[in-house]
């Protein structure tokens, strides 16, 4: 098995004089020892953030991957899930990889940000273990610590419409000092940026690949103005390829990073609703905006009208009310839905239901158990398994 320490990191001389440059008012251990997990995981493992908060960066990369393995005691984290993790985590275990992607950041200027610094963004706390153990910063780390800042999302096969209201939120809450927050991509998302830097706001675009990348290519010069004027942020090292599962993972933190998400165009199986669902689960205040109901680019937005409990929105003054809780204001909480209860009621943790089973179960048509399957499957409340489903634990 290949091994990697703390030692091992720090007797590279060539990586410690990196580090001390990049980094020169930090532990170098443990900005080292986090950059070696930034390089050994990938996005969202909540494996290594709960070695990480049980032991410390390096005492953890101890106990996974040294050559006499400790591994940690069961009540960090079960036998059969660590020894998964150190299955998947060995490949990568190269001190070599870690003094290179130092190097690629130091190459292109970026910054390398802790979850100690006073930039970091205080939402991702929410994330749990499921946190980034770091952030690659380009741009300034200030702009990740915005009094106010809302999430704006949508599709990339965006309309003139939904471009439109885009800019008209995202340049009207921007003119007024709320970061924008969102994922660099073309559409909606672009359209949030552009706005945002259009009235001298401030904007954060999180990427699912390394910040040395401008993906997608067409926004090169766009991500450099955002960098002049905010942060262009990733938890992946330099040249890391921005995959499917990175695009989901980077999505917990657009709507952890914000305090509310809103999302302003979206097909009905669109990618933004991923987005949607981490909001959702973090707590996060979620707003949609409706479009023309003929409109395939706004079937997301109805969607979580109806079935997900997103509050309409149509400007910045609305989008604002999203986080009246979190300035003190009272809200009331929209009742449950008691077709929701009956169908949560009748699946099981254990024993896989299908959709025929839970409507006989729960009293409900196959068609509205269809429906609300959909939503907690987005939320995380129900797992698909091959023969049917169960309620997440």
């Amino acid at each position: 098995m290949r091994s990697i320490t703390t030692a091992h990191l720090l007797a590279d001389k060539h990586l410690l004089r990196t580090v001390e440059r990049m980094r020169p008012d930090a532990d170098p251990a443990e900005v080292a020892a986090r950059a070696a997990w930034s390089v050994l995981t990938e996005p969202g493992d909540g494996i290594a953030g709960a070695l990480v908060d049980a032991f410390g960066p390096q005492g953890a990369l101890d106990q996974a991957l040294s050559d006499a393995t400790l591994r940690a005691p069961l009540e960090v984290v079960e036998a059969r899930a660590m020894n998964e993790a150190v299955a998947r985590w060995a490949p990568r275990a190269d001190p070599r990889a870690v003094g290179a992607a130092l190097r690629d950041a130091e190459a292109v200027g970026a910054r390398i940000l802790l979850p100690e610094d006073p930039e970091w963004p205080a939402g991702l706390a929410d994330l749990g273990p499921h946190a980034p153990l770091m952030l690659w910063v380009r741009g300034s780390t200030e702009a990740l610590i915005a009094d106010e800042s809302v999430s704006v999302v949508g599709a990339r096969a965006s309309t003139g419409y939904g471009e439109r209201i885009a800019a008209e939120i995202a340049g009207d809450l921007a003119a007024s000092g709320v970061s924008i927050v969102s994922g660099g991509a073309y559409g909606i998302d672009g359209m949030a940026h552009r706005a945002a830097l259009g009235v001298g706001g401030i904007t954060v675009a999180f990427l699912a690949g390394g910040v040395d990348r401008s993906y997608p290519a067409g926004h090169q010069q766009l991500f450099e103005r955002i960098r002049a004027g905010g942060a262009v942020v990733s938890e992946v090292p330099c040249g890391a390829a921005p995959t499917k599962w990175r695009f989901l993972q980077r999505n917990r933190l657009i709507s952890a990073a914000g305090l509310a998400t809103v999302v302003v165009e979206a097909g009905w199986r669109s990618g933004t609703l991923n987005t949607a669902g981490h909001a959702a689960a973090l707590g996060r205040p979620l707003g949609a905006v409706p479009g023309p109901v003929s409109s395939a680019a706004s079937a997301g937005c109805h969607r979580l009208l109806r079935e997900y409990a997103a509050i309409c929105v149509t400007s910045a003054a609305e989008v604002r009310e999203l986080w009246a809780d979190a300035a003190g204001e009272s809200r009331a909480q929209p009742p449950a839905d008691p077709d929701r209860v009956r169908l949560m009621d009748a699946l099981s943790t254990r024993a896989p239901r299908d959709a025929m089973e839970l409507s006989k179960r729960s009293g409900l048509s196959a068609e509205r158990v269809h429906s609300i399957l959909g939503m907690l499957d987005l939320e995380g409340g129900a797992v698909r398994r091959e023969t049917g489903w169960i309620r997440a634990e």
